[in-house]
């Protein structure tokens, strides 16, 4: 009697911890990642991500004012101001500093080195600092300081600066965030109208072969999408060869460029001498909607099976057409699996990779996605883990929010059908 339907499983404890642990482990990395993002680099090598709000003791190198700044103070030149200001980080405490990086603990807070020809270094416990020298200093940098502080919490926007409007580009990101909307919006919406359609002709009109169709559908959810890679980049190539053909006469030397081109490839706005290339924002949408139509065929006919049949049948006797009950009926009451695709199919698009790299031309940066843009930052910036940290959270910020805003139609839409 255990069993009872109503009545929690002895073991509802281990199920609790079971997803709390689940929790824990997505959150870690995630957290860990947002954290760093504001973090400098001398910050992120020097301590880990959970010691960002404390106070930290770490060991630095600080240069003093330039010699342009000295001035002549009762005969002798003086250098002054504050360490930490020269560096534009917050105020800290200072214990030990040295003027070799081989004893950086040579002196205590307050105490004066003795440079020799370069005068008397007195540095301060808050960070003040006095050089005073017999002669003129000349150079353009200043002495070096090496010193252990002990600095408060301290976090900066630099880093997204630098990603998102750095005028470099294998830095910026702004561009590459557009360009993944781009792709992605459209992936989404297209595989989702033509899946609609498809999933109401399944479920509720009677024609042959509707079995046969079904069970296709369910076969294709399972070949992998690497296999069909190659194959429909060709198919896409020969359509842009057959389109050549159509508005014009293609080059000899090369079938995707138009020697002449016809009175209706005039109209369009073709030229000889101009080539359609077979890579760009056409071909990953048609790529993704293409992936992207079994799935949603397949969990759309699954919900729109399940809804009450006597409201299909009483729209049908009050003269309404298939396509009047599809639209006031079937979409509005479908609204959670629909939903349910929508984020499956953005989170699987605005994370893609592969398709990205197979059907985007990426040498001249103007389609570059975020998922590219990352992997060169690994090439060009890889040991700068404060720029890949900011970069990774921007990536991912998006669909964590869509995630966050759309789950229960996620839960709704993926329970549907499995209950009658």
């Amino acid at each position: 009697m255990d069993n009872i339907a109503g009545k929690k499983p002895a073991l509802i404890w281990a199920t609790h911890l079971s997803v709390a642990l689940l929790v824990f482990l997505w959150l870690f990395p995630t957290v860990g990642l947002f954290v760093s993002s504001f973090r400098t680099a001398d910050q992120i090598s020097g301590s880990g991500w959970w010691k960002a709000l404390f106070p930290q003791v770490q060991n630095t190198m600080i240069r003093t004012a330039a010699p342009e700044t000295q001035q002549q103070i009762d005969g002798k030149y003086v250098i002054a101001g504050n360490l930490f200001a020269e560096e534009g980080d917050k105020p800290g405490t200072i214990s030990v500093w040295g003027t070799s990086s081989r004893a950086i603990d040579a002196y205590k807070a307050g105490e004066t080195a003795d440079l020799g020809e370069d005068g008397l270094l007195t540095v301060e416990e808050n960070g003040d600092y006095r050089l005073v020298g017999e002669t003129q200093y000349s150079g353009s940098r200043g002495e070096r300081v090496f010193l252990t502080a002990r600095t408060p919490p301290s976090f900066t926007l630099e880093n997204y600066r630098t990603v998102l409007f750095s005028g470099k580009a294998t830095d910026k990101m702004g561009k590459a965030f557009i360009n993944t909307f781009t792709v992605t919006i459209p992936a989404t919406v297209i595989p989702i109208l033509i899946a609609a359609f498809a999933a109401y002709a399944l479920a509720w009109m009677d024609f042959r072969g509707r079995a046969f169709l079904i069970a296709v559908i369910v076969g294709l959810l399972v070949v992998p999408l690497q296999l069909a890679l190659i194959p429909l980049l060709s198919f896409h190539g020969a359509v842009v060869e057959w389109f050549v053909d159509l508005m014009g006469t293609p080059d000899p030397a090369n079938a995707r460029r138009f020697l002449t081109v016809g009175s209706l490839g005039q109209m369009l706005g073709f030229a000889p001498g101009d080539t359609i290339n077979s890579k760009g924002y056409l071909g990953v949408w048609a790529a993704h909607t293409g992936f992207g139509l079994p799935l949603a065929i397949y969990l759309l006919r699954n919900y729109m099976v399940g809804l009450p049949k006597d409201i299909i049948e009483n729209a049908r006797v009050d003269g309404a057409t298939d396509f009047q009950i599809f639209t006031k009926i079937i979409l509005p009451l479908s609204f959670p699996a629909l939903a349910s695709f929508a984020i499956f199919q953005f989170l699987w698009t605005w994370n893609d990779l592969l398709v990205a790299l197979v059907f985007l031309i990426d040498s001249s940066g103007e389609t570059t996605v975020m998922t590219r843009q990352i992997v060169e930052l690994l090439g060009t910036r890889g040991g700068n883990w404060e720029i890949l940290a900011t970069a990774a959270f921007v990536s991912i910020s998006v669909p964590l929010a869509v995630f966050f805003f759309m789950q229960k139609y996620l839960v709704r839409g993926l329970l549907a059908g499995s209950v009658k």
